[in-house]
């Protein structure tokens, strides 16, 4: 399963990371999707980092518990972001997402579903990260 997890990544990532063609009307919908993933791609080493600077603070206390939380909602996001690239990479080739190849119908309702659940998953991130923040600020 790890195995899987990390094909995935590297074929999303390396997906991403392509120079992009525009169309002169502008991004297409794939692109913008991949621009929302590679915005938040670089934030999971933080997101990483975060977790283990929580979990050297979590304990029984109303505090520790809050360093838990606020760990669980990291960990979560991570999730999130790992099974969002699995499943996209799963549902669209290569050819879809870097070359602008024409989407048949059903992978077009898939993109509007992708383009939904990316959208939350960077407000996952972001308000994890933002949570995680603060309270070690509060130090």
């Amino acid at each position: 399963m790890k195995q899987i997890i990390i094909l995935a990544l590297l074929v999303v990532f390396t997906m991403s990371c392509k120079e992009k063609k525009e169309t002169p009307e502008g991004p297409t919908q794939m692109e913008e999707v991949m621009a929302i993933h590679d915005e938040v791609m670089p934030k999971m080493g933080k997101l990483g980092k975060m977790v283990g600077e929580l979990k050297s603070k979590v304990d029984t206390t109303e505090a520790g518990q809050q360093y838990q939380a606020a760990m669980k909602d990291l960990q979560d996001a991570n999730k999130a972001m790992m099974d969002w690239m699995m499943n996209f990479g799963n549902r669209f080739d290569s050819d879809e997402i870097l070359e602008g190849k024409a989407l048949t119908e059903q992978k077009q309702v898939w993109l509007n579903e992708e383009e939904e659940k990316v959208k939350a998953l960077r407000e996952q991130i972001n308000q994890s990260l933002e949570k995680a923040e603060a309270l070690l600020k509060q130090q």
